[in-house]
């Protein structure tokens, strides 16, 4: 049962934070896929995201002008743009206070 109930909350809380960790994804290794990013989350969680969830925040990412996507060959590949290098940067400088708000949810 407890095992059940954190996969659930990581699931939750990888889904909420997606659009935080595909950019530290591109920060680290340009240029991705979908695809590529499905993988990199199911490596990296165990679990399969579906291509609509990861395609949604690569799209709403786009529009913000936080990543650009470029086709290549068959694919589209997305890489980060100078806004969304500023924002991962500072969300990555703010990683200590993002903890303490998550524990902070926690103990109340």
């Amino acid at each position: 049962m407890k095992a059940e109930v954190f996969e659930k909350l990581c699931k939750r809380l990888v889904t909420s934070l997606l659009d935080i960790r595909i950019l530290s994804m591109l920060r680290n290794s340009n240029p991705l896929s979908g695809s590529d990013i499905i993988a990199s989350v199911h490596n990296e969680f165990g679990f399969l995201m579906s291509p609509g969830t990861i395609y949604s925040v690569l799209y709403s990412l786009e529009r913000e002008g936080l990543i650009e996507g470029k086709w290549d060959q068959r694919r589209r590949v997305y890489t980060l743009t100078r806004k969304g290098e500023k924002n991962i940067k500072l969300l990555l400088q703010s990683s200590e206070k993002i903890l303490e708000t998550i524990k902070e949810i926690f103990h109340r």
